[in-house]
């Protein structure tokens, strides 16, 4: 547990260059413009140093510590930082009562900042509860697991959650030019505009992983007899960091390609040609929620009936990604890539409703048979379940347009059972 706000009195030499770097107010926050903003209620309190019990949530590197540290130095309260890893039921109330001796002696207020909030228990988060409601604490806590899911509903109910979201690459830019011009280094001189680009992609919206980068580029750069590898080109840079730095662009046809081979290697049941689609995308540092909601798609258009637990499988998938996060939601990824791959394929229901869409475009909207309106209570309609098969041939269509038959059954997979059981009630 540390109480030393913006770790006064050490030697800023013995700091490794994220902590150096640290914004000290929120104006000097880069990023979460979302709410860091006029526009937001709760920007409009913290800028006026009112303390609010804040849960922020949202991946790594992204502001959240800083955020609370800059709340902390501009309201004058008393920083207490912990970990939920290594801290126990006897930190929390020895952090607790410390606040609440400080609200009676001297009327200061106390921001206890907890990273990892999710790693406390359900009792953990229990012993917390007073203190938050009594006021002697202001509790901020720092998770990248979906609140809803890891916080217990008598704490989510005392906070307000507020969302970091990744950093984008103009953003990272920023912090990148700041950086380089507060530690007095010429950016050209150190590295070049191919290798920035693909350090700025590499760091995928994580402030902190950029700046720990850039720690080691400039202690290289101040050892004596290296000026022969400045400015860093692409391999100079693979070369320090020791390993190779995938060339991602979100935004560009590496986006749009990948997740199109990915497609198309499940469509041909192809499940490691679409691993390694995967895998390259994630590491390429693509958003996993949008390789999940793709994979909804597929199960619905390229498997379809064919194999019916395809779509609540990828719907899980989703909700996983959603609740773990990077890096063990590959996991959940691989497991549900392998299944759809490997399922047998059939797109006659995307069909179906594709067709059905253009007949009512072309046809309009007729009035619809009397036996099936509501108003008519049933008469002349035939309950299906009073017949032995729980079927009854009647017409469903408006008499007005002809009937059409959309959907075809391939006979494959669970779909081919679809196929023999409408067959078999006609007959």
């Amino acid at each position: 547990m540390t109480d030393n706000l913006f770790t006064q009195n050490v030697n800023p030499d013995l700091l490794p260059l994220a902590e150096r770097s640290r914004p000290k107010s929120m104006n000097e926050l880069v990023g979460q413009k979302h709410f860091l903003s006029e526009k937001s209620g709760v920007y409009k309190l913290l800028k006026n140093n009112h303390l609010l019990n804040l849960i922020f949530w949202g991946p790594p590197g992204t502001g959240k510590t800083s955020l609370a540290m800059s709340l902390a130095h501009s309201s004058n309260a008393h920083w207490i930082q912990m970990n939920a890893v290594d801290a126990g039921v006897k930190d929390l109330k020895l952090a607790c009562e410390t606040g609440r001796n400080l609200k009676l002696e001297r009327s200061q207020k106390t921001l206890l900042f907890v990273d990892e909030i999710h790693r406390f228990n359900k009792s953990q988060q229990d012993v917390l509860l007073p203190y938050v409601e009594r006021g002697d604490i202001y509790l901020i806590g720092a998770t990248t697991e979906l609140p809803s899911y890891e916080l217990n509903k008598a704490l989510l109910s005392r906070c307000q959650v507020v969302e970091f979201k990744k950093l984008s690459d103009s953003e990272l830019k920023e912090i990148f030019n700041q950086t380089c011009q507060k530690n007095n280094i010429d950016i050209e001189k150190i590295i070049d505009t191919e290798a920035q680009n693909i350090l700025i992609s590499h760091a995928d919206g994580d402030a902190r992983k950029l700046l720990n980068i850039l720690d080691l580029i400039f202690k290289l750069y101040n050892v004596p007899d290296e000026e022969n590898l400045f400015p860093l080109s692409l391999n100079a840079l693979e070369d320090l960091m020791g390993k190779k730095l995938i060339s991602y662009d979100k935004k560009s046809d590496q986006h749009y390609d990948c997740i199109s081979a990915f497609i198309k290697s499940m469509r041909g049941s192809d499940p490691d040609a679409a691993l390694y689609y995967c895998a390259r995308m994630l590491v390429g540092g693509e958003d996993p929620v949008f390789i999940a909601r793709r994979m909804i798609i597929f199960a619905s258009e390229d498997i379809g009936n064919a194999e019916p637990r395809a779509l609540p499988l990828a719907i899980a998938c989703l909700q996983a990604v959603e609740a773990i996060g990077m890096p063990e939601c590959r996991i959940n990824l691989g497991h549900v890539i392998t299944f759809l791959a490997s399922s047998p394929k059939s797109n006659r229901a995307y069909l179906a409703i594709n067709q059905a869409i253009s007949y009512v475009e072309r046809t309009g909207s007729p009035d619809l048979p009397r036996i099936l309106k509501s108003s008519q209570k049933n008469q002349g309609y035939l309950y299906p379940h009073d017949f032995e098969k729980g079927f009854i041939d009647q017409n469903y269509w408006p008499e007005s347009i002809s009937r059409e038959k959309f959907y075809e059954p391939k006979n494959i997979g669970a779909e081919k059972n679809i196929s023999e059981y409408l067959n078999w009630l006609r007959k």
